[in-house]
């Protein structure tokens, strides 16, 4: 039996997990997508703290107008910037098992072009 997109989408994740994990130096950015919203948070595994997070439901970020991917890019922009907040400068990217286009690509460039590195 083939399986169903989420199973797939979860098997795919599982195996992406096994290989990325956040540090204190080099904390996680997770990537969750919806068929209408993106969130973003970046994660420190070890301790099992979140450090900074955003989606597109945040107030200045869904007064916005523009496609899916533009919303993506600025979520990915303002996540970066509270990391840098908080003293993170490089990341290791969790695509959280969806393929590295479209939505998840500009968020995140959004988030290299506000400083992140990847």
């Amino acid at each position: 039996m083939a399986l169903t997109k989420n199973e797939r989408r979860l098997r795919i994740k599982s195996r992406v997990r096994k290989i990325v994990s956040g540090t204190e130096a080099r904390p996680r950015l997770s990537v969750f997508r919806s068929n209408k919203e993106i969130y973003a948070q970046i994660v420190d595994d070890v301790t099992g703290k979140t450090i900074s997070s955003a989606s597109s439901r945040d107030k200045d970020i869904s007064a916005a107008k523009g496609t899916k991917s533009e919303i993506a890019a600025l979520v990915g922009k303002s996540v970066a910037e509270k990391a840098l907040k908080a003293g993170v400068e490089t990341i290791s990217f969790d695509r959280g098992g969806y393929l590295y286009h479209g939505r998840v690509k500009s968020l995140a460039e959004g988030a290299r072009e506000a400083g992140l590195k990847f």
